[in-house]
């Protein structure tokens, strides 16, 4: 039987129990070189040399420090379908997947959230007509992965640059209720001069899944397409 305290002091004197070798000098885990590698391959190439759950590994090492995380983000890839699925799948499906805790499903909401206000930026205070592009990226960012429908509204000026961009309503997964005559009162409100009614798809898989920007789908035969 050993000594009691025997354990504590081949801690303290900087022992490994493999071997007796120092602590410090014990070979760095495999997955410690991996991070690096992937880390220089990002820098050297950029995000184009990477595939999706790479990226996804660059985000969980800071999160995860002492663990092989590659596991993990194939994993978050297969019960996703995609990247993007996964940054914007809710907090508490993400913990679904083993090593997902409270925490790594917290910071991949704060990188959709980063993407999604990095592309409203994009849009604000700039002609939205000269940068459709732009307004469909942000929009599919946006509402492309809820998990119900939502109508969007975004309100331009009279150089149709965006003044606001709001959620006007939310419904089930096939559903949204539109009320014509609060889209005109919401846009007198904010004296715009033009408006893109925009909604989701969430029952298309995410392969296909759209939104859609037209004005009969989204408001029927109403005479308010007329102002719009």
């Amino acid at each position: 039987m050993s000594p009691a305290g025997s354990e504590e002091e081949t801690e303290q004197s900087g022992l490994s129990e493999a071997g007796g070798r120092p602590a410090q000098d014990q070979p760095a885990a495999h997955h410690d070189g991996h991070r690096d590698r992937l880390r220089e391959r990002f820098a050297a190439a950029g995000a184009d040399a990477l595939a999706d759950y790479e990226l996804l590994e660059l985000i969980l090492f800071r999160t995860i420090p002492r663990r092989d995380v590659k596991p993990i983000a194939k994993a978050l890839i297969a019960r996703f379908g995609s990247l993007a699925e996964v940054l914007n799948a809710p907090r508490r499906r993400l913990t679904e997947i083993a090593g997902v805790k409270d925490a790594v499903a917290l910071d991949l909401s704060i990188v959709a959230a980063i993407n999604q206000r990095a592309m409203r930026s994009a849009v604000r205070r700039r002609e939205v007509l000269s940068s459709w592009a732009a307004v469909l990226d942000y929009c599919t960012a946006a509402m492309a992965h809820e998990s119900r429908e939502q109508f969007r509204i975004l309100f331009l000026d009279k150089k149709n640059a965006l003044i606001a961009d709001e959620v006007q309503g939310t419904g089930t997964v096939d559903h949204t209720p539109v009320y014509p005559r609060e889209v005109v009162r919401r846009a007198l409100e904010l004296s715009a001069t033009a408006i893109i009614l925009v909604h989701n798809h969430p029952t298309c898989s995410y392969r296909s899944r759209i939104v859609t920007h037209n004005t009969a789908e989204t408001l029927g035969r109403s005479a308010f397409l007329a102002v719009a």
